[in-house]
């Protein structure tokens, strides 16, 4: 071996993540409610480290903001908030909320907080709504930043409704701003009314093609016999009932941009055509010659493509989607629920000239309260029908409050459905279980941890510190070896009886007897 080679050394080797959450893990507050309306939608964050975070809220901390780079931020200065209300502690373990003892009333999911709780780790990763003196609502929730890295291009989200602070609709507008930047055709996924009629547009209105024609249409309502004439165009006479030449979409859409909307219902016996234009950007003319179009086009559906039950060509599926955007459903960014519903209080009440009942920083403390417990509660729904469902829902509740704020009896009974399913179990202190039913609760559910949290409607980091101050209660790991030897020869080696024997969990028995190589 040469002395070059002897000398050439071995460079240290990288791992690389292709993971799509680029962005890091934090604590986010949004103003989901505030009497001046104008701050709804502001937020605060604080990226997640191996320390514990420790956070002070109150009317004077923490800082909110709509833009970190561009707004000064400010507290929430609401006069019927305590300074120090709250302290909140997040560790890799759990998510602990404690109230101070004399201050302003706390509600967190609806219910009133007295002292301590913890909040789950599943909970927290959708968020909570924690509610401070009677006029201002936040949703607190561990997820991703939205500082995301890179610039976005300008967007007028006021006239597009695509309006959001979070996470995800900082990222779709990122998303948006590339796409639009290409010529590319675009395929938008989504479920029915989360908002892809309107990504299409912003889209289109942020190319290069802005000043040219949008042309929308249903595939889902095209005739097959019609559909070549509607599509792409007809001579006269070309069929029974063709008294002139006609243009079809595509024509229309030339220099501009086609938006086919249902595209994931499109006849199976149309999708050969769609494929070939699109290929060779070339329409047929019924009763005609072959015509050359130059258009953009943005597909979008809420149907599976890849789905064993859908028939849609996987030719034309992959042609369409040159670029794919998948628009978040509403219960993926809540945060974002508090701007949706006032900028949808706002169509409605000028629909119906009804603006007084509006919220206002001049309303009186019951009708301020009063919208508080609206934010509070619509948040917390998980709106399957997406941001068309909390449409609806908002112009339901104008029509209701003739002279005050009033949620109809049917609309009230679908977003109570959280509690009603057990969302806000989680949220219950340990305090008001009896030693007399946390003992019967944990025998009841055979030593197991997570069972006994589920009955009681507690954490189970609560269940934890309560097991600590329990000297006749204990887990599988707090067993000694030589207990655990001595009660597995007792039953000949069989794992449940000896479970049985110490009164413990037997699949914590179970774990610990694999780690300690005794299984």
């Amino acid at each position: 071996m040469s002395p070059q080679h002897r000398r050439d050394a071995t460079l240290q080797s990288v791992v690389a993540s292709l993971g799509a959450d680029y962005s890091t893990t934090v604590l986010s507050l949004t103003i989901l409610f505030h009497p001046h309306t104008g701050r709804i939608g502001e937020s605060w964050e604080h990226p997640l480290s191996a320390q514990t975070l420790m956070l002070e809220i109150g009317r004077h901390q923490p800082e909110f903001g709509l833009h970190p780079e561009t707004s000064a931020p400010s507290a929430l200065d609401d006069p019927h908030i305590s300074r120090q209300a709250l302290r909140l502690e997040v560790s890799a373990k759990a998510v602990q909320l404690h109230k101070y003892p004399g201050a302003c009333r706390c509600k967190v999911q609806g219910r009133e907080l007295k002292e301590t709780i913890d909040l789950e780790a599943s909970l927290m990763s959708r968020g909570v709504t924690l509610q401070l003196g009677h006029g201002v609502v936040l949703w607190m929730r561990l997820g991703a930043s939205r500082q995301l890295p890179g610039s976005t291009a300008a967007i007028d989200t006021g006239a597009l409704a695509m309006l959001g602070n979070s996470a995800c609709m900082v990222r779709l507008r990122q998303q948006i701003a590339r796409a639009a930047a290409t010529d590319l055709d675009v395929l938008v996924l989504g479920e029915t009314g989360t908002g892809k009629e309107l990504t299409a547009a912003a889209l289109h209105e942020t190319s290069a093609r802005t000043d040219r024609p949008f042309v929308p249409i249903n595939m889902s309502a095209i005739p097959v016999a019609l559909a070549p004439a509607l599509l792409f165009g007809s001579t006269r006479g070309a069929y029974t009932g063709a008294v002139k030449a006609s243009e079809g979409y595509f024509q229309q859409a030339h220099h501009g941009t086609l938006f086919m909307d249902e595209v994931g219902d499109t006849p199976e016996e149309i999708q050969p055509q769609l494929l070939r234009v699109l290929q060779q950007r070339q329409v047929q003319i019924v009763g005609g010659s072959l015509q050359s179009v130059d258009l953009r086009v943005i597909a979008a559906t809420d149907v599976e493509l890849e789905s064993e039950d859908c028939h849609f060509s996987a030719a034309l599926r992959h042609r369409l989607g040159a670029v794919e955007i998948r628009v978040p459903a509403l219960r993926d960014h809540p945060e974002d629920i508090g701007e949706l519903l006032l900028h949808f209080l706002h169509e409605a009440a000028a629909e119906m000239g009804c603006e007084a009942l509006l919220p206002a920083a001049t309303d009186g403390d019951i009708r301020t309260a009063l919208w508080a417990e609206v934010f509070q509660l619509f948040a917390r729904y998980d709106w399957p029908g997406n941001i068309r469902e909390l449409a609806n829902a908002a112009r339901q509740l104008m029509v209701a409050s003739e002279h005050e704020v009033r949620v109809p009896e049917h609309l009230l009974q679908r977003l109570q459905q959280a509690r009603a399913n057990g969302q806000d179990s989680a949220l219950r202190p340990m305090s008001e279980v009896g030693v007399d039913q946390f003992r019967e609760a944990f025998l009841g559910n055979d030593y197991e941890v997570a069972a006994t949290a589920r009955a009681l409607g507690v954490s189970r980091q609560s269940i934890y510190r309560r097991l600590d101050e329990s000297p006749d209660l204990r887990l599988a790991s707090d067993v000694a070896d030589d207990e655990l030897r001595e009660a597995l020869v007792a039953v000949d080696g069989d794992a449940r009886q000896a479970a049985r024997v110490l009164a413990v969990s037997y699949k914590g028995l179970r774990v610990r007897l694999r780690s300690s190589g005794m299984l």
